[in-house]
């Protein structure tokens, strides 16, 4: 694609944003919406959308050359996937669901699964792809100096003479035993062509009956082929057989993209290391050719206000303050008598706060109520019937997407770039960005100078001397900030990170992909809703969770300080669905650092309560100062359980769960830090604790049909394997129910050895190869199945969708989880009226 191609993309995609706009900001506002179904359905066509454009714009900014038009897609990229994740929090306070399902409103847009992918932006990864560099070439120099330390100990004993003769032994029997071999394979060699040459007689064949013979086999071998083609070609037309996979026909074609993408990165910072230039060597330009001038206007602009304000109040005014603005707020559209009046009126209110304060008490207390209670029935997202629910204001619509898409309508919608077919810079741009610059920073030049003025001319005229009091104020306003204690004030950041790799705390995670974790999307879940039965969530679903709770979040700081914010995210279900697969994909798609403190590995390094503290701080100091930063722990429901077995109470498991709510509290806006639990057994831990460190929650479910037919056809290709109409991939798949991904996967790697994709050619690969393998593996039983849900039901959110649910089908209530709250109602009426005693 050409760079007019990306601009048409870029286009697009801000008439779909202004579209969206239309929806968020409307010209009047919109009334409350009674109906649960109806918003839900709003919000649920917004995420669609936006996803589009969210798709749009990262293939916009990853592939656009312009440095300008770039940061100003960036604005609106950011905007739009903070955007993606309020609405996707806003879909699970409507119903009470992790999991939500799109396949209606696709339809309807006339869209594919492939649309809906949630996207990773490269720009995660590309923009500190230095500093990752960099991070990983100290984590490999340590390694390698703990693995040379760790062979040193090893060889550093003496062999002994028994074991030397021993070596030497066992050597020379192999090289008599391959000899041995060696020698009878000739002799049998011999033996068959001797035998060879005994059976041929001296008898000939005519060579016309020869030629017969060989002409009607190959007839014979050639209409075979023939009707065998014939078959194949109509079965496939059918559908009735499945194409024959040798390699990725495409590949060749993904990598020239690839190869031109990186050609365009490439083309991006060049033109980027000129902009820079660019931008240094303007504003040195404007200051030196343009700033006398524009600091002898100010001055003089300045003194005239003087004049005018002396003549008008008979004294010289007061010059604003840098926090208000400074000469900023003398140039308003104001006149002088304005001005004054404010200045005075500023003066009066710091004298006589005291007195404000004391009248406007009770009327602010009053206010205030008024304000939680009209607060609170909003975050019901529709509670009352009379209010309905409204679409609550974003923060990313008004302070990033809104004011972007007008710079584009304003200026880049009608320029007429096809002079500039090497997408360079726009100086005029430069020039204006740079004058604003420098005109503040000679302002405040100008601003120190004329104070000092003007201090004078009252010292010398009115024979007034300026107060300070607002210094006094600032310092007090700096001891009600409470630091945190640092436990390491004398070290630097690269000997805590040495340290935590010693440790094994720091760890390299494999190189896996988000793409990697495979999952067919579910295409029936609003039938299966409509039979009024709960729709099972697909590996699909799980990996676009993983995107939209671990990845996005993370990789933008903006995005990280507005969004929602998730602190903790536990990942749970059976052994071998891809739990560690998916804490693995978070880290490499983000390049964030790994911290395990799971507590097996912390328990020999730090033990006590000053340990689990000492660790947390280091934890918290290195992973704020290299963001992003996951903290993983393993089996995590051990921290919650009520008994724990002899083996398991030796790593003391209680003492990192009683000071994780401590630490979380100091994860703030803007951190990038989470933790992430790992579980094959939640539901034996208590639950209560549980949530609060882990508020968010992926639980993987057994794969379903169109995951294991993908899981077959994909992972036997990738290791070598072929697939021809002799492999049932079809019985393969309905044979691995009950399975989960990693023992399919397990399954193949070990059947398509050496040895057996050698023989491929002759004997294709069958069904009956790889039943042997899968059979070794204990499958998920619906048991174990049941106990997830079961947990999952006493979850806090668990428990709200259910109620919700029984509300739905009751006819009771409006869908929202209003009986529990005002009890009374349903089954829940105990709870609520023990709940109005005490109010009571």
């Amino acid at each position: 694609m050409s760079h007019i191609s990306y601009n048409k993309q870029w286009q697009d995609a801000q008439i779909a944003m202004v579209d969206m706009l239309a929806i968020e900001t409307p010209e009047q506002p919109r009334q409350p919406e009674t109906d649960g179904n109806a918003a839900f359905q709003l919000v649920a066509t917004m995420f669609v959308k936006y996803v589009q454009i969210f798709r749009k714009l990262e293939q916009c900014y990853d592939q656009i050359v312009h440095p300008q038009k770039r940061r100003l897609i960036r604005t609106v990229l950011d905007g739009c996937m903070g955007r993606v994740l309020e609405l996707k929090h806003e879909m699970i306070s409507m119903d009470f669901s992790e999991y939500h399902y799109f396949d209606d409103i696709l339809a309807d847009l006339k869209l594919t699964p492939n649309d809906l992918e949630i996207p990773i932006p490269n720009y995660f990864v590309l923009e500190r792809a230095q500093a990752i560099e960099k991070r990983e070439r100290l984590l490999g120099q340590i390694l390698a100096r703990m693995t040379l330390d760790n062979e040193n100990q090893e060889t550093s004993g003496i062999m002994t003479m028994d074991d030397a003769i021993r070596i030497i032994q066992s050597h020379e029997r192999a090289r008599q035993g391959r000899l041995r071999a060696k020698q009878i394979g000739e002799l049998r060699l011999n033996d068959q062509r001797a035998r060879q040459r005994a059976n041929m007689g001296e008898s000939k064949m005519d060579k016309i009956l020869a030629a017969t013979i060989i002409q009607k086999y190959y007839r014979r071998y050639v209409v075979r082929r023939e009707v065998k083609k014939f078959r194949e070609e109509e079965y496939m037309f059918l559908g009735m057989a499945m194409p024959t996979f040798h390699k990725d026909p495409l590949k060749r074609l993904l990598a020239d993209v690839r190869a031109h993408e990186d050609e365009r990165r490439k083309r991006q910072e060049k033109h980027e290391i000129t902009y820079q230039q660019a931008l240094i060597a303007t504003r040195e330009k404007i200051k030196q050719t343009e700033g006398p001038d524009m600091k002898e206007r100010l001055q003089e602009q300045i003194r005239q206000w003087f004049i005018e304000c002396r003549n008008v109040s008979q004294k010289f005014p007061d010059f604003p303050d840098e926090d208000d603005g400074g000469s900023n707020k003398i140039f308003e559209k104001k006149t002088v008598e304005e001005i004054q009046e404010e200045l005075d009126a500023k003066l009066e209110s710091k004298g006589g706060k005291g007195d404000k304060k004391g009248k406007k008490g009770k009327k602010g207390k009053k206010e205030k109520k008024g304000k939680k209670g009209k607060k609170g029935k909003k975050k019901k997202k529709g509670g009352d019937d009379e209010e309905g629910w409204t679409l609550p204001e974003s923060q990313f619509v008004t302070e990033m997407i809104k004011p972007s898409t007008q710079t584009y309508q304003s200026f880049w919608e009608t320029r007429d770039e096809a002079h500039n077919f090497e997408q360079n810079h726009d100086n005029e741009i430069v020039k204006e960005e740079k004058r604003t610059e420098v005109t503040e920073e000679i302002r405040i030049e100008v601003d120190a100078l004329m104070r000092e003025e003007l201090k004078n001319l009252k010292a010398a005229i009115d024979k007034t001397k300026e107060k300070k009091k607002k210094k006094k104020k600032k310092k007090k306003a700096k001891k009600k900030k409470k630091k945190e204690k640092d436990l390491t004030p004398d070290r630097t950041m690269e000997s805590l990170y040495e340290e935590l790799v010693m440790n094994r705390i720091i760890i390299r995670p494999p190189k896996v992909a988000l793409s990697d974790f495979l999952g067919d999307f579910n295409y029936l879940p609003s039938l299966i809703r409509q039979a009024k039965h709960e729709p099972m969530p697909t590996m699909y679903d799980v990996k676009q969770l993983t995107a939209l709770y671990g990845i996005l979040p993370l990789g933008s700081e903006k995005v990280h300080e507005i969004a929602p914010q998730v602190k903790g995210l536990l990942i749970c279900g059976p052994r071998g669905c891809g739990k560690h697969m998916l804490l693995h994909a978070i880290c490499n798609e983000l390049g964030a650092n790994l911290f395990d403190i799971t507590p097996q590995n912390i328990y020999e390094t730090y033990r006590e309560k000053e340990g689990i503290k000492m660790l947390m701080h280091l934890c918290s100091k290195v992973g704020k100062n290299l963001p992003p930063t996951v903290i993983y722990i393993g089996d995590c429901e051990k921290l919650f359980k009520k008994k724990l077995k002899p083996e398991e109470k030796q790593f003391e498991p209680k003492r990192l769960a009683k000071a994780l709510p401590k630490w979380l509290k100091t994860i703030k806006p803007g951190d990038r830090v989470l933790l992430v639990g790992i579980s094959h057994e939640p539901y034996q831990g208590v639950v209560k604790p549980m949530m609060k460190i882990f508020p968010r929650v992926i639980l993987l479910p057994r794969p379903e049909y169109g995951t294991r037919l993908l899981l077959w056809k994909t992972l036997i290709i990738k290791y070598g394997g072929i697939i021809t109409p002799a492999l049932d991939i079809t019985s393969l798949a309905k044979l691995s129910d009950s399975y989960a991904p990693g023992h399919i996967h397990n399954t193949i790697v070990e059947t398509l050895t050496e040895r057996r994709l050698a023989k491929m050619a002759k004997h294709p690969l069958q069904a009956t190869d790889f039943i042997p393998g899968l059979a070794h593996h204990n499958a998920i039983y619906k048991e174990e199945e049941d106990a997830y849900k079961s947990w999952w039901k006493k979850t806090p959110l668990g428990k709200k969708r259910e109620r919700f649910l029984d509300e739905l089908e009751s006819g009771e209530g409006d869908g929202k989880g209003k009986k529990d709250k005002k009890g009374g109602k349903g089954g829940k009426g105990k709870k609520g009226g023990k709940g109005k005693k005490k109010k009571k």
